[in-house]
């Protein structure tokens, strides 16, 4: 991702258009992509979030899960990512949501934010994972160690 400039070829400033990213993929996402994305030379904070696939659920063994997204999943996870890129304090936003089979330890989720200061940039990216956790069109399948399952988030 290219960040925006902050001033065209004479040096007046151009207005800001916030770089945002998102993507849902079956590949194994990328935290330093993430935050490479969000890179601004203004950014005096990076916050980075991974959401990471867990052994156990509400005491429960978890021995894999699958996530399994609705076609419009992508179009909601961008428009998340614009959303909180509308913040003035944001200067840009990287997200992505992996689905398919994970494994135990494998990344589920990577967000990215960039600010000028670290409280600003702590609370872009908490909002940013509570709104695609609220919002994404996206189930996941859990299976346990006494060979049941249960699907989450699934009306």
């Amino acid at each position: 991702m290219v960040t925006a400039p902050t001033a065209d070829a004479s040096g007046r400033p151009v207005a800001r258009q916030p770089a945002t990213f998102g993507e849902v993929t079956e590949r194994p996402l990328d935290l330093a992509a993430h935050e490479a994305a969000v890179a601004d030379r203004r950014a005096g904070a990076v916050v980075s979030f991974q959401g990471v696939v867990r052994d156990h659920d509400h005491g429960r063994a978890v021995t894999s899960l699958e996530y399994e997204g609705h076609p419009s999943a992508e179009r909601i996870l961008r428009e998340v990512a614009a959303e909180v890129a509308a913040d003035p304090d944001v200067y840009a936003v990287a997200v992505s949501h992996r689905v398919g089979p994970l494994a135990i330890g494998d990344v589920a989720l990577v967000a990215a934010v960039s600010t000028a200061h670290r409280a600003a940039a702590f609370a872009a990216c908490a909002r940013l994972v509570d709104e695609v956790k609220a919002r994404l069109p996206i189930w996941k399948r859990q299976v346990f160690a006494d060979g049941t399952e249960e699907w989450v988030n699934c009306p």
